[in-house]
């Protein structure tokens, strides 16, 4: 049988821990077997000694990027904020491993990006960015390979869950009746000062015609129920209109069940025989 591939999860919260659980359940599979089995060697975690629930088995707890390269894993996926990506990137793409990116918003700062993918193809290693949350990603940078002239992308969510963020300051979130637009920039400037609520802004940027020519709008509405992310892109290759609307992941309503799946299903597509 060939080797199970070697994960390590970078994050152990809704998200880390709906990864594992899927993966161990045998009904969960994208089209096509399983030629090889997924063996969680790590879960990287900010601080040891806590008492944490559902950590396979197999799985080392650290707390150190430098701990990492010991374990020798196939593939890290992070999960895990903004500022985990640098530390837990470098490590994995230096230990030759390829590196999924679930907090996207850190390319934000292009000088990481363009460090860490010198350091990818240095160590013949690949960055993977992760739909997240998103639809229609694939789409999107297919037709960017024959051009792309515009790219909008809206990301509409109950007005309350913006509570906690600076659209405090740009809006008064507990009176609004109507939906508003309380912030329109580049992917750039969004990624940057909304980094944990529109992480999907930089998806669609590196996915598309780049962090400072896509355009977003971040819109909070009173009526909605799910967070809803709404793409419209034009070009040579003629129009793109995805919209996709998010339920909430159990144990966490600020991240849409969306981003876990996608996070699953790439790392399946690592070992699976059919890849879609």
């Amino acid at each position: 049988m060939p080797k199970p591939l070697r994960l390590a999860l970078v994050g152990w919260g809704a998200i880390g821990q709906t990864v594992g659980r899927m993966l161990a359940d045998p009904t969960v599979s994208a089209p096509g077997s399983l030629e090889r089995s997924v063996e969680i060697v790590a879960i990287a975690v900010r601080q040891s000694g806590a008492e944490r629930s559902d950590v396979p088995a197999s799985a080392a707890v650290i707390t150190k990027p430098s701990e990492l390269a010991a374990l020798a894993p196939d593939l890290v996926a992070e999960a895990a904020g903004r500022e985990s990506v640098e530390p837990w990137g470098r490590a994995a793409l230096a230990a030759g491993a390829d590196f999924v990116v679930s907090s996207v918003s850190a390319f934000a700062d292009t000088d990481l990006l363009e460090s860490m993918r010198s350091l990818a193809a240095a160590n013949n290693a690949s960055i993977h960015i992760q739909p997240g949350a998103l639809g229609g990603v694939d789409a999107l940078a297919a037709a960017r390979l024959m051009g792309i002239d515009e790219v909008e992308h809206r990301i509409v969510k109950p007005s309350l869950a913006w509570a906690g963020t600076p659209a405090e300051d740009l809006c008064d979130l507990g009176s609004l009746t109507e939906p508003a637009a309380f912030f329109q920039a580049s992917a750039a400037e969004t990624a940057n000062a909304f980094p944990k609520n529109a992480n999907v802004a930089m998806t669609t940027a590196l996915a598309g015609i780049g962090p400072e020519q896509t355009r977003i709008s971040l819109v909070a509405d009173p009526h909605a129920t799910t967070n809803r992310h709404e793409i419209k892109a034009h070009g040579a290759f003629g129009t793109l209109d995805v919209s996709i609307a998010n339920n909430p992941l159990p144990g966490n309503p600020k991240t849409s069940a969306m981003a876990a799946l996608n996070l699953v299903r790439t790392i399946q597509n690592r070992v699976n025989t059919i890849v879609i």
